[in-house]
């Protein structure tokens, strides 16, 4: 990557009375490609250099995960046949399962901080006064997260490899799996500039952002667990489904539609909480890859598409005029 700003270089000069002047020149301009907005995601330092720091520590955690799925290979223990009874979730997915979570989770945080710190340096008042259209503008920002991100969404994949090449994955449910993580990939980035453009605030904006994705995989996952504990019980599963299907869905509406509504976010944001129970449930009672895949793959397709739709019709982003109380 290059440096974003010019370098002025200081070069004294004697003028017509013998006094030594300092003669400022500029290096020369770079080319700039067609989309600005990508350029300036892919070859500049847009993110800062701490995001070094975050891919060092990326790598050192998929190595250790790299590690752990290869021990439990070698031992036999990955590649034994489990049902429900004996266990509830196979050794490798325990492993690779908050891996894949991780990714996500930084790959959104990633999103979010590439709007919010363009408002915080006051880049999207010039922004909306050139001549970049939204389609640029979104697709410049997407492809620029995913690219800055590459190692959260390369190592996954590599790693799902390595399982199919140990023979703990066969050829179908690797397909399933990179599939389904691509498309997970670009909700949870379309995800965090959808709130980094509906939010005025930075803290809000991250906040909402992060809160949904460990709502839906993490809060849902947890909820499962509760009901599960009280097995045998219809009474006491009810309250905690009815909180993931009804409290969740509403929250999630609050949370990505309510800024900005239409009947697509409004229909995603209340069937997501439901659709990730169905899909937990269904790979937990085993042997139903191709419904696991379809729902996760059509569902958050449709609320990825339902987030990028407004946001290619016009720039809508919230600015200090637009700020509610509650952020306040």
């Amino acid at each position: 990557m290059e440096e974003p700003s010019r370098e002025a270089l200081e070069t004294p000069s004697p003028d017509s009375a013998g006094r030594v002047v300092k003669a400022w020149k500029s290096r020369a301009p770079r080319r700039v490609w067609n989309n600005p907005v990508l350029w300036r995601e892919i070859r500049t330092w847009a993110y800062g250099r701490k995001v070094l720091l975050i891919r060092m520590a990326y790598l050192g955690i998929s190595l250790l995960v790299g590690m752990g799925l290869l021990q439990s290979i070698e031992s036999g223990v990955a590649l034994q046949s489990t049902s429900f009874q004996e266990e509830l979730v196979p050794t490798a997915v325990s492993i690779v399962a908050p891996f894949l979570v991780l990714s996500l989770i930084i790959i959104n945080a990633l999103a979010v901080n590439s709007i919010t710190n363009e408002r915080d340096a006051g880049a999207l008042d010039l922004l909306l006064v050139t001549e970049i259209s939204p389609l640029n503008f979104l697709f410049g920002k997407l492809a620029g997260v995913l690219y800055v991100t590459k190692e959260m969404v390369i190592a996954p994949i590599i790693i799902c490899g390595f399982m199919w090449s140990q023979s703990a994955m066969t050829t179908e449910n690797l397909i399933f799996t990179c599939i389904a993580l691509l498309v997970m990939d670009l909700f949870v980035s379309m995800l965090g500039i959808h709130c980094g453009m509906i939010y005025s605030q930075s803290r809000v904006a991250i906040g909402t952002s992060l809160g949904t994705v460990f709502f839906l995989f993490l809060g849902v996952a947890t909820c499962m667990l509760i009901m599960l504990m009280f097995r045998g019980s219809f009474g006491r599963q009810l309250a905690p489904f009815l909180f993931i299907i009804l409290g969740g869905g509403t929250g999630l509406y609050l949370a990505i539609g309510s800024r900005n509504p239409s009947p697509a976010i409004t229909i995603s944001s209340f069937l997501l909480p439901f659709l990730t129970f169905f899909a937990i449930t269904s790979f937990i009672l085993r042997d139903q890859e191709l419904t696991v895949f379809s729902v996760v793959s059509c569902s958050y397709a449709f609320a990825t598409a339902a987030m990028m739709i407004p946001a290619l019709s016009e720039f809508d982003f919230a600015f200090g005029r637009s700020r509610t109380v509650d952020e306040d």
